[in-house]
């Protein structure tokens, strides 16, 4: 055999172990089910996300449907379009069914982590939106719960059964750029509640059962700075910009470069208020040497911020993106292209032939895997410990410090007020 297919089939090899496609992928957790039976799953949450979710596992039986708000326009489509499915306000009502085999779930976050649990501990397989979890304990909690019964899952990070991630992740590998040492990871958007609480308590809409939608949050009145998209700014139910999209974005960082749990977390913003996210961010993530690789710091920006290679003039305007900076270069992406800068140094490059295969579906790898065949690339195992580094962002701006992570403990040891943004409490009948 060459050295060079040796260190193709090692490079896919690593590739595919850093997807979740190698060790501890989703192949060994399948249950035993003939491959050509359609699923049945119960869909929680069914507008926004959830109506788009559905339409991709619409093909399977859909025998359950869950929403608190019944009057939202996707909800009432939905529950006439899948006539036969009987509907519940609470999803804790769903999970004893025999003809249930998995769950999707696409809530606001605060509740992700009580249906997933009821989920696996029903012995369902579980698709569940990005991040995998409202805090970082319940992302611990909730991997391990999965990888103790086994079952097939998958985070709702669609973009990395994209091709383009594909082709990013084996040019780093393959060493166009040297090693990496820096990631800038930037979005635009600003999800923040914008300081207090309203104080105005208008009416409750008809069909919106209020209390189901608090789940385990603490109790407040209804208002529509909460309903129907506008939670994320609110820390008792979303975290912000971070929450909704670093999992999507910090992920190609995570892939590509093999990370793990960080060391050291520090963030910077505005003043940190109680009730809702900032508007703008920066958080350094330094992650450690993984065997051969070399020691990464990440740097995530939100709002306004940038990277400042803008400033020096050294990137195009693509909006959101993703920069590696190596040894000999950089790469930027986002979510369908890539270049390698400079360009001109770089103008006789010529990718490497692909070795990662293509995905057959970000909903259908997990489709198929719960039918005993293929794998998914987003297990829990792979998007819990990504769902931790995302939400530690949030925690070390909350708490003010710059955090020594003890990843295995489950905690930052020079700032034990910290452990308040860790771990969270539950209201009666939502405990985990």
């Amino acid at each position: 055999m060459s050295r060079a297919r040796t260190r193709r089939e090692f490079l896919q090899q690593s590739a595919l172990a850093a997807g979740g496609l190698w060790a501890g992928g989703s192949r060994a957790f399948a249950r035993t089910q003939p491959a050509n039976e359609k699923l049945g799953i119960a869909v929680i949450g069914i507008g926004g996300q959830g109506a788009w979710n559905l339409n991709r596992v619409a093909g399977e039986a859909i025998v359950a449907l869950c929403d608190v708000h019944e009057s939202r326009k996707e909800v009432i489509e939905n529950r006439e379009r899948f006539a036969r499915a009987k509907f519940y306000n609470d999803f804790r009502r769903v999970f004893d069914r025999k003809d249930i085999d998995a769950v999707l779930i696409a809530t606001p976050d605060h509740t992700h982590a009580p249906a997933a649990m009821m989920a696996l501990k029903a012995g369902k397989h579980v698709y569940c939106e990005k991040p995998l979890t409202h805090s970082v304990y319940e992302a611990r909690l909730v991997a391990e719960t999965a990888a103790g019964l086994r079952r097939v899952t998958q985070m709702g990070t669609q973009i990395h059964a994209g091709g383009n991630y594909r082709r990013v992740v084996e040019v780093i590998r393959t060493g166009a750029i040297g090693a990496v040492g820096q990631v800038h990871v930037w979005v635009g958007r600003a999800w923040s509640g914008g300081g207090d609480r309203p104080p105005e308590t208008p009416p409750i809409p008809a069909g919106l059962h209020w209390d189901l939608w608090l789940g385990p949050a603490p109790y407040r009145p209804y208002h529509p700075a909460y309903v129907p998209t506008k939670w994320r700014g609110w820390w008792d139910f979303g975290g912000g910009t971070l929450a909704d999209m670093a999992c999507h974005y910090m992920d190609l960082a995570h892939w590509a470069l093999e990370l793990r749990h960080p060391g050291i977390i520090e963030a910077q913003g505005p003043p940190a208020h109680p009730e809702s996210a900032p508007p703008w961010m920066i958080v350094r993530y330094e992650y450690p040497a993984r065997k051969e690789l070399p020691p990464v710091t990440l740097t995530w920006y939100q709002g306004e911020k940038r990277p400042p290679h803008f400033a020096q003039g050294q990137l195009p305007e693509w909006g959101n993106g993703v920069l590696f900076v190596g040894e000999r270069g950089m790469l930027l992406a986002d979510y369908g292209k890539y270049v390698l800068l400079p360009e001109k140094e770089f103008a006789d490059f010529k990718p490497p032939d692909p070795f990662i295969p293509e995905s057959i579906g970000h909903h259908l790898e997990w489709i198929e895997a719960c039918k005993g065949r293929g794998t998914t690339t987003c297990n829990f195992d792979y998007s819990g410990a990504l769902t931790e580094t995302v939400l530690l962002g949030n925690v070390a701006y909350r708490c003010g410090e710059k955090l020594e992570w003890d990843a295995r403990g489950l905690k930052a040891t020079n700032a034990p007020e910290a452990m308040k943004f860790v771990r969270r409490s539950y209201r009666p009948g939502w405990a985990l």
